[in-house]
C-alpha cells in the first residue's frame, strides 16, 4: 500500500515539473521574439533621435519633411521651405520615415 502511495505522489510531481518547464519555454519564446525586438528598436530610436544634428533633413510622425534649422533640448525648430519653420517635439521625428526619405536602409 505504501509504495502505491509513493509512485502516486512521484507522478504527481513529474507533471508538475512538466507544466513548468512548458511555461518556462513559452514566456522564453516570448521574450526573444517579442519583448526583446521591442527593446533594440526603442534604443535604436533613442540612439537616433540623440544622433539628429542642425542640417540633417528629418521626417516626422504626421510625414511633414524638413531640414532641421536648430535644436533645443525636447524640441526641434525645423525649415520645411526658405523662411517658413515650424518648431516639433524631438520625439515626432522618425527614425523610419527619416531613413527612408534618404535612402538609408
Amino acid at each position: 500500500m505504501m509504495n502505491n502511495w509513493i509512485l502516486l505522489q512521484a507522478d504527481g510531481m513529474s507533471g508538475i515539473m512538466g507544466q513548468v518547464f512548458l511555461f518556462g519555454s513559452i514566456i522564453l519564446i516570448m521574450y526573444f521574439f517579442m519583448i526583446r525586438p521591442q527593446q533594440k528598436k526603442q534604443k535604436d530610436a533613442k540612439n537616433f533621435l540623440e544622433s539628429v544634428k542642425k542640417g540633417d533633413n528629418v521626417v516626422t510622425i504626421g510625414g511633414v519633411h524638413g531640414k532641421i534649422y536648430s535644436l533645443e533640448d525636447d524640441t526641434v525648430l525645423l525649415e520645411l521651405d526658405k523662411g517658413l519653420k515650424i518648431k516639433v517635439e524631438k520625439s515626432a521625428i522618425s527614425p523610419e520615415f527619416t531613413k527612408k526619405a534618404n535612402g538609408i536602409k
